[in-house]
């Protein structure tokens, strides 16, 4: 069992369990840029790996009732045959050099979208935040909220995260979330991550089966992912409470676009361009849509002025 491969696997554990994303979206640009392995083989293996521990994460959400199961079907009606679609568009351009060089450059752009994707989460969340404090936000229900599903939106997004996933692995939770914070604003954060993971089990399950009947998987490289990922994953979520995902979250946004940039065959002074404008500008950007909804510009300000408040008066 190749060590370097587990020692990835561990770490994007440790990643995964401490953002709850992550997962297909690091673990297979790695195996395509660090291991060299044909991004067909990757995806596939991959998939098949993230099939065997979906369900662990999601247990926990559907034990404490926090799943929304009218959205979970709406989602897995559009995403399980979307799923295998992804996975017949690889074997209907059929094997050698051209599928390769596809999946490889559709790989690169859901990685710049998650990316995205993940800055917008972020914004979304601060912006929930400034309403909360504002009084501006309507209360949410003690109980779990009875959302009205929007059938056709909810359909949609599950096509195109089934057809992402069966494509490049990617998508399952870290683009599917956010389309649903989009749509359900009023979900509890708790319902709305047991809703995305339990969607996802399905999903995964489907490209999985898709990808072993038509796929190319590889199970020494699934293996290790699984031996890998399980203890990273635990020792992450037992992390979380005392680690802040919120840096992890956006150093992960930076780390999926310079992925993508590189599987799009952007050379490395293009690629280090834009890792310096993503860090600087996207710093800046940052503290101006906080400043904007009347937070400090950083949030190590915010702690420093919420830590002098706490200091005793003598």
């Amino acid at each position: 069992m190749d060590l370097g491969l587990l020692a990835i696997a561990a770490a994007i554990g440790v990643v995964v369990g401490l953002t709850g994303m992550g997962g297909g979206a690091l673990m297979t640009p790695a195996l395509v840029l660090f291991f060299n392995i044909p991004p067909v083989t990757a995806v596939s293996s991959d998939v098949v790996a993230s099939a065997a521990m979906k369900p662990f994460g999601s247990w926990v959400h559907m034990r404490n009732g926090t799943v929304n199961w009218k959205l979970v079907r709406l989602l897995v009606y559009g995403s399980v045959p979307a799923a295998f679609g992804g996975v017949l568009l690889q074997h209907w351009i059929g094997p050698g050099p051209e599928v390769e060089a596809f999946t490889k450059k559709a790989l690169g752009v859901v990685l710049v979208i998650a990316s995205l994707g993940l800055f917008t989460r972020a914004y979304l969340r601060l912006r929930e935040r400034a309403r909360n404090r504002d009084g501006s936000a309507a209360p949410l229900p003690l109980e779990r909220p009875d959302v009205t599903p929007r059938v056709v939106p909810t359909i949609v997004v599950g096509v195109i995260g089934g057809f992402m996933v069966g494509l490049t692995s990617v998508g399952s939770g870290s683009l599917i979330i956010i389309a649903l914070m989009a749509l359900y604003p009023t979900l509890k954060a708790s319902q709305l991550v047991g809703t995305d993971l339990a969607q996802a089990v399905p999903l995964v399950f489907a490209a999985a089966l898709a990808h072993l009947l038509f796929g190319e998987v590889d199970w020494s490289v699934t293996l290790p992912i699984i031996v890998g990922s399980i203890p990273g994953t635990y020792l992450g979520a037992q992390l979380s409470s005392r680690i802040g995902g919120g840096l992890v979250r956006r150093s992960l946004a930076i780390v999926l676009m310079i992925a993508g940039l590189k599987l799009l065959g952007v050379s490395n002074t293009w690629t280090l361009v834009a890792l310096a404008g993503a860090i600087v500008g996207g710093t800046l950007t940052w503290a101006v849509l906080r400043r904007s909804l009347g937070f400090s510009f950083f949030t190590w300000q915010e702690r420093r002025a919420h830590a002098g408040h706490a200091e005793p008066t003598h």
